[in-house]
């Protein structure tokens, strides 16, 4: 995988078992990580600090497309990729239009995830 330069995959689900295994494939990859348990905790320590965001759609108190319209509207520019395990057209097309850079169905394929990072990456660097 090529370098993120340093830069930060933010991974936020509320299950701990998916952060888990994702850390582990990320790192593997040589990424650095962090990861956060709720929309609230990223909110809280790590909205301004760059790189990309992966991110549930659907979480308790604030889901992931909740989290990523308030970035959008406070003007945070974070590449997202939103994953999820309950997926329809409407959400797909909402994340779309809040700037998602790719939405992706659980169980998320490992060659996927990380061409979608790359990718991220790429864009923010544009």
């Amino acid at each position: 995988m090529r370098t993120s330069s340093g830069r930060p995959v933010c991974v936020v689900d509320d299950d701990d078992a998916v952060r888990d295994s994702v850390r582990i494939l990320l790192e593997s990859h040589g990424l650095t990580v962090r990861d956060y348990a709720s929309a609230r905790a990223f909110l809280a320590e790590a909205a301004a600090e760059g790189g990309c965001l992966l991110l549930d759609l659907h979480m308790p108190e604030m889901s992931g497309l909740e989290l990523l319209e308030k970035l959008r509207a406070d003007h945070v520019g974070i590449p997202t990729i939103i994953m999820t395990g309950r997926s329809d057209a409407g959400l797909r097309a909402r994340a779309q239009r809040a700037g998602a850079v790719a939405f992706l169905d659980k169980p998320v394929d490992e060659d996927e995830l990380l061409d979608s990072i790359q990718n991220a990456f790429a864009s923010s660097n544009a």
